[in-house]
């Protein structure tokens, strides 16, 4: 049976049309994933709209989703 791979921290943003971003970040928590959902307008704080834990495996099909589908590119943490 093959080992999961622990990820790297991984960052994916969609630019918006009001100068902001939306992002996504994925942080691995203890055989998890993080997954934080948020928006972005500097200089304001960043907004956290959504947080939940994934196993690994889901992580990257969202991750796959969200770059296919929605728009986001990787990107250097924007904070």
């Amino acid at each position: 049976m093959p080992r999961s791979v622990t990820p790297s921290p991984l960052w994916l943003v969609r630019p918006r049309s009001d100068g902001g971003s939306d992002y996504v970040s994925f942080q691995p928590s203890q055989g998890a994933v993080e997954m934080r959902e948020g928006s972005h307008l500097p200089p304001q704080m960043p907004l956290l709209k959504r947080r939940r834990s994934l196993a690994v495996e889901e992580a990257e099909a969202c991750r796959r989703r969200l770059q296919q589908e929605a728009g986001y590119h990787r990107s250097e943490p924007l904070f």
